[in-house]
């Protein structure tokens, strides 16, 4: 099995594994027990919290741990809009944000919120002026991914925000699921921000919701404390653990797996560059742990499938994308309803080999051809 589809979820590395079951091992009580047992566990608690924060350059008090996150980008959005709602109605986004950011905006324009989309400019990054037009003394959230997880758009957030933060108190909300332990995060003008352990070789059902400690939001969940009053419930404490193990461990390495990927995204690319039915869509704003590609006349779906039957595995979009609609952000860069319903997204890792990417690359060429001969 060749696997190339690390955006979607990556596989968790051995050394979290090993710490989430040793510490089931050691701490079987709650936390936040009043029991004199639970105190070790309330000390490993605060670590994990401290390890997190030192690598965000954020305070320990400022996250929230929840299930994943659509679950944080929903707490955010649907807190923020409940507990400041009743003054101003006006959120600014963009479409290449995942499913779990324009879900809850999309539910909230039905509640009578006024939802602005900031167009892109060719690269795909936020287009400023026309950011700087909606911004308004209404507007109550710009909600933004700092990379999309279809074509892999890096934006720049600190830029935006530091911008959003001279010029009115609209609250900023960040999607960084794709961004961690990828690029570096600068969280200075952010209010809430999101990122999940599945996608930093931790573990899936832990994901955290930074929230700064001057932002009051409304709760999805009531009915106790816990770790923040914005999200009632037990906390795991060996995932929470295991959430702090995979951001360190990754965080060490991020340059250098960056140096790597970016090494084998140009070899992708000088690849695809040599077929006329292939249309590269990432583009120079595109981090390189991901490249999304229009196949010409080809349903992608059949060549995902090809691919998969020859144990080479990637994704047409999104895992949480409706998979009949086109993809929304191949659309809102080129404008090609067609071609945004026949993309491949390949997504790279520090663990991808050499090796493999060249097995990839001739059964890639070996497909096509057999497609072009039918």
């Amino acid at each position: 099995m060749i696997y190339l589809d690390y955006a979607a979820n990556t596989p968790a590395c051995e050394e979290v594994i090993q710490g989430f079951v040793e510490c089931e091992h050691r701490f079987p009580m709650n936390p936040n027990s009043n029991n004199p047992l639970a105190k070790p566990a309330k000390d490993m608690l605060e670590d994990a919290k401290n390890r997190i924060a030192r690598v965000l350059k954020i305070k320990p008090n400022e996250m929230i741990f929840t299930s994943s996150g659509t679950e944080s980008n929903n707490l955010a959005i649907k807190g923020i809009a409940a507990e400041h709602g009743a003054r101003k109605k006006h959120i600014i986004t963009s479409f290449l944000e995942h499913s779990s950011t324009l879900g809850p905006i999309g539910e909230l324009e039905k509640q009578g919120f006024e939802i602005d989309y900031v167009q892109l400019d060719p690269t795909g990054k936020i287009d400023f002026e026309h950011f700087q037009s909606l911004l308004r003394e209404d507007t109550l959230l710009v909600a933004l991914c700092e990379v999309d997880s279809e074509v892999g758009i890096l934006q720049d957030i600190h830029m935006l925000s530091k911008y959003i933060k001279e010029h009115s108190d609209a609250l900023v909300h960040i999607d960084g699921t794709q961004a961690v332990g990828k690029v570096p995060i600068h969280l200075e003008y952010v209010d809430s921000y999101t990122f999940s352990g599945h996608k930093i070789y931790g573990l899936n059902g832990i994901a955290c919701l930074v929230l700064k400690e001057s932002v009051i939001i409304e709760p999805l969940h009531h009915g106790g404390l816990s770790i923040s009053p914005y999200r009632s419930g037990t906390p795991s404490l060996s995932l929470i653990d295991s959430l702090a193990r995979a951001l360190s461990l990754l965080e060490t390495k991020r340059e250098a797996n960056y140096t790597y990927v970016e090494s084998l995204r140009k070899e992708l690319i000088d690849f695809f560059e040599n077929y006329n039915q292939v249309r590269i869509n990432s583009t120079q704003a595109s981090i390189p742990f991901i490249t999304n590609i229009t196949l010409i006349d080809i349903k992608a779906e059949e060549m995902k499938n090809q691919l998969a039957e020859k144990g080479f595995f990637l994704s047409t979009k999104s895992a949480c994308s409706s998979p009949y609609a086109p993809s929304r952000a191949v659309y809102a860069l080129t404008k090609d309803k067609k071609g945004a319903r026949s993309t491949l997204r390949i997504s790279l890792s520090h663990l991808t080999t050499r090796d493999e990417l060249d097995a990839f690359k001739e059964i890639f060429d070996k497909e096509l051809r057999s497609f072009n001969h039918e």
